[in-house]
């Protein structure tokens, strides 16, 4: 792949004052006792009227990492029963499956109003260990224009207000950033917290969903393109700076679809692998 920096970088965003970053602010969690915590979901991760699924994965991840000392999420999968909140408070209820000396194993149901909003199971390990066995076997990154030469997702034709603009900056490679554009339905981009927020495991799970639907690019603006279930597979902790998004739908029928989807850091090793299950609902124009 190209180097992010190829040419002139973007200069690195500003680190905020005291607050912190906002990722780690806006999924902090209250203890309530009893594996329950209270937390205040923000809209600012919101895409149209809905918190991205990625962000509301994060929240869930939040509580499961209180579980034990593992830290780092390797396999995450996440039912969406109900749309988010955005702006409204909610609890995160957390039970152990099971704690190893390698892996932890939870369970975390996001609950807002009463309502269960998702329900999260992962396996929380260290990624940072010292690794074993000498056998290796992985995905390059493909090639990449520079990030300069990327479309802001902000600017894309996609019909919905993206909040989440404020707290990730997505570049679009730019044979995929116009609508129904591409033969392919194929979404390569790179990524950052605007917030110069240096990438973790689990930016990896919610970058993993904080992509353009890739179905985009082929068939133009569509409506809601609603996750019933992501899965994703962390398999390494990222180096600083920009990470490089790969996101493929091979598989739509009856209006559902199987995304595929890999990401690397800025030194070209993969990160995370993912799958989601989504319906594609059509706009209500479309659908009168």
């Amino acid at each position: 792949m190209s180097s992010p920096d190829a040419a002139e970088p973007d200069p690195e965003p500003s680190v905020p004052a005291a607050a912190g970053f906002h990722l780690d602010s806006e999924t902090s969690l209250t203890p309530l006792g009893d594996g329950r915590f209270g937390v205040d979901v923000s809209d600012n991760w919101n895409i149209g009227d809905n918190p991205n699924g990625g962000y509301l994965t994060a929240i869930a991840l939040e509580g499961i990492r209180s579980l034990g000392l593992h830290q780092d999420p390797m396999s995450v999968t996440t039912h969406y029963l109900r749309p988010g909140s955005g702006g409204h408070p909610g609890e995160v209820h957390t039970s152990l499956l099971r704690s190893g000396r390698t892996v932890t194993t939870g369970r975390a149901t996001l609950i807002q109003d009463g309502t269960q909003r998702l329900e999260v199971v992962a396996a929380m390990g260290d990624l940072g260990a010292v690794p074993g066995g000498g056998h290796s076997l992985t995905i390059p990154p493909p090639d990449m224009p520079p990030v300069e030469e990327c479309v802001e997702r902000d600017l894309l034709e996609q019909g919905v207000k993206l909040f989440i603009s404020s707290r990730v900056d997505l570049r679009v490679h730019p044979e995929m950033s116009i609508a129904g554009g591409s033969d392919r339905a194929e979404t390569l981009a790179w990524i950052r917290f605007v917030d110069g927020r240096p990438p973790d495991t689990m930016a990896a799970v919610l970058f993993s969903d904080a992509f353009a639907p890739s179905i985009f690019a082929l068939l133009g603006r569509v409506g809601w393109v609603p996750t019933i279930e992501l899965t994703v597979h962390v398999r390494a902790r990222p180096s600083p700076g920009w990470m490089l998004g790969r996101f493929v739908t091979e598989d739509l029928r009856d209006g559902r679809m199987v995304e595929d989807g890999c990401i690397w850091d800025s030194e070209g090793t993969l990160i995370a692998r993912s799958r989601q299950l989504a319906m594609l609902l059509p706009s209500p124009v479309e659908g009168a």
